[in-house]
């Protein structure tokens, strides 16, 4: 079955960086669309980042351009966010997902703290 599981997420102080990584099994890794979202605390879930199947076509939300990248390894069936110049603003779940057979899967997510 499809599975996407999270990590690297943690606290980190206002301008820090933090390396999400997503490691995904039960599926043909290398042919799908990856994305992340976030969702903090009473707000709505956010895409902030897709990657394309090769990974030559990237998209983010304006509130992380520039700032946050993502990237894959699909021999590694990985895809990772890296996030820099974190504020409190960007303090959230962050989930990883792909759409597979007309399905959504999501992970179960990484929690990231900004805090000083």
């Amino acid at each position: 079955q499809v599975q996407l599981v999270e990590s690297g997420g943690g606290l980190v102080q206002p301008g820090g960086s933090l390396r999400l990584s997503c490691a995904a099994s039960g599926f043909t890794f290398s042919s799908h669309v990856m994305s992340w979202y976030r969702q903090a605390p009473g707000k709505e879930r956010e895409l902030i980042a897709t990657i394309g199947s090769a990974g030559g076509s990237t998209n983010y939300a304006d509130s992380v351009k520039g700032r946050f990248t993502i990237s894959r390894d699909n021999a590694k069936n990985t895809v990772y966010l890296q996030t820099n110049s974190l504020t409190p603003e960007d303090t959230a779940t962050y989930y990883c997902t792909a759409m597979v057979v007309f399905k959504d899967y999501w992970g179960q997510g990484t929690q990231v703290t900004v805090s000083s």
